[in-house]
């Protein structure tokens, strides 16, 4: 019987297999195994969690974006609201101002413009009073002078009564 390499190779083998029953290898690699993969089963588990709390996160979070764009919103419509109050209430404010100082300028206007009709009767009557004056005095004596200044002053202080009421 010749014994060449590959009966040698065999025998290793056997020997190789032998070996590993006998220090339990194939459990030792089996838990390993298991713990392995129990360890990636509860890795999985809490990414599971983790991925479904930030869902609610996130649902929490686009619910409080969806609240404030709401409420920015109305506080947006509000603030115009607001705005088209103080404009509207200014330019009452404004028209009512305008028209008190209207009223004021043409009452003002009224006083002046009676002021200067006085102002032009008496300016208009000294002016006659000096024609007459100048007339008389080139043309009568003294006696009818007196006399004629007298009436017309008369007549002027009538008809200025006449006037004014």
């Amino acid at each position: 019987m010749i014994i060449d390499a590959t009966f040698w190779v065999a025998v290793s083998f056997f020997i190789f297999i032998g070996l590993l029953i006998y220090f339990k290898i194939p459990n030792k690699v089996e838990s390993a195994l298991n713990e392995k993969i129990l360890f990636l089963k509860n890795q999985i588990q809490d990414a599971e969690k983790l991925k479904d709390e930030a869902k609610n996160i996130l649902s929490e979070n686009e619910k409080k974006l969806s609240n404030s764009k709401n409420e920015i919103k109305s506080l947006i419509k509000k603030s115009h609201e607001e705005v088209e109050q103080n404009i509207l209430k200014v330019n009452n404010d404004f028209h009512k101002m305008m028209e008190i100082k209207k009223l004021n300028s043409e009452l003002k206007i009224k006083q002046m413009k009676v002021q200067a009709i006085k102002e032009i009767k008496n300016a208009s009557v000294k002016i006659a009073i000096m024609s007459v004056e100048k007339l008389i005095k080139n043309s009568m004596d003294k006696s009818k002078l007196d006399k004629i200044y007298m009436d017309s002053i008369e007549e002027t202080k009538l008809a200025l009564k006449r006037k004014s009421s």
